[in-house]
């Protein structure tokens, strides 16, 4: 979710944004702490438009076309355009650390020229062929410096796509300089699972790996049918996401438009409380809703998550929360579920395991 970060890092974090379409997700007390290739878009004649129909065992016949999108600029809402591919790209940069991730377990790693946005740590196993890419920021990156990456494609995180010192630029302007885009579908408001095993799949198609593609959706697939048997007994649980908290202050963010995370959880039987909430969330309205836990995430570069969680038990306005008496804040990691990657799994893994301790 590129919306939270960027609203948290109003409050502290090293971004500085207000998400394109999801500023209103973002949440103020009374107090008023914010949380916080080819160049056409246009298929070819001889391309077909490819709908996630991967041929598993088979090569990528190019010229290859795949329905994507593109931001608008006046109401941050995500657009057809087709990007039409003559070859597998052989530069790419990823939008986010996630991004570059599903590349390197694609078997891609010597392809990508460039990574941002690093805000979880990189899993043991694949810590030595992520050294190997060229990091463009820490933090997200400008248009600037991606283009001086000479890519052929950028892709990653939608929201990410915009012209502003946070943004790779927009999706036409990379266009133009014929430099091809992937949005990635679980990425848009209204995104689901399934849109994850999409992008994957349609990244096989445009990079010619297939197969490998088709074996980490397989995989992916199979984690969340573990997930869902495991907690199948489970009784109804809800929660509620705090954005960030300070010794006079709370963020409640409804997170109402993050329904690729709300699926994912939904796998341990529970529902965000502010789900089809719009605007700002009170503390006062947190109180009333009385979830039966709090999350928050952390974050590298951000406030210690710690002190954040040890205000949250001590703001004299929610002591009469269940979730504060029977100490169920938990903290979740950002990348895991706002990195838009296969990482989704693991956070709910983890939130998982402490709702169980818990019981």
């Amino acid at each position: 979710m590129f919306r939270f970060l960027r609203k948290m890092t109003f409050l502290a974090l090293p971004l500085a944004l207000a998400v394109t379409a999801g500023c209103s997700s973002a949440s103020t007390n009374s107090a008023g702490s914010s949380i916080s290739p080819s160049p056409s878009a246009e298929a070819t004649a001889s391309a077909a438009v490819v709908e996630a129909s991967p041929n598993p065992g088979g090569k990528t016949t190019y010229p290859l076309s795949i329905e994507n999108y593109t931001l608008s600029t006046e109401s941050g809402s995500y657009q057809p355009k087709t990007q039409t591919f003559e070859k597998a790209p052989e530069r790419i940069v990823a939008n986010t650390q996630s991004a570059a991730e599903i590349l390197i377990r694609l078997g891609l790693t010597d392809k990508v020229v460039g990574v941002a946005a690093l805000y979880g740590d990189v899993e043991a196993d694949i810590a030595e062929e992520f050294a190997k890419i060229p990091v463009l920021s820490e933090g997200y990156v400008g248009k600037e410096l991606v283009v001086g990456a000479s890519p052929d494609i950028v892709l990653g995180r939608g929201d990410l796509f915009a012209d502003a010192d946070w943004g790779v630029g927009t999706v036409d302007a990379l266009n133009e300089l014929n430099i091809a885009t992937f949005v990635q579908n679980n990425s848009r408001p209204g995104a689901v699972l399934n849109d994850l095993y999409k992008d994957i799949e349609q990244l096989g198609q445009i990079l010619d790996v297939q197969d490998k593609a088709q074996e980490l959706v397989q995989s992916l697939q199979q984690r969340a049918k573990d997930l869902e048997t495991k907690y199948a007994g489970n009784q109804e649980q809800s929660f509620a996401f705090i954005g960030s908290s300070t010794p006079d202050s709370i963020a409640i963010y409804s997170a109402n438009n993050d329904t690729f995370q709300a699926e994912a959880l939904s796998l341990l039987k529970v529902t965000n409380v502010f789900a089809d909430v719009s605007g700002e969330i009170s503390a006062e309205q947190l109180v009333a809703k009385n979830p039966d836990f709090l999350v928050i995430s952390d974050y590298k570069g951000g406030p210690d998550i710690n002190e954040s969680v040890k205000n949250i038990y001590d703001n004299p306005a929610l002591q009469s929360m269940s979730a504060i008496q029977n100490k169920k804040v938990y903290i979740i990691d950002f990348n895991d579920f706002w990195g838009y990657g296969y990482h989704i799994f693991d956070g709910v893994e983890k939130l998982g395991e402490n709702l169980s301790k818990a019981s």
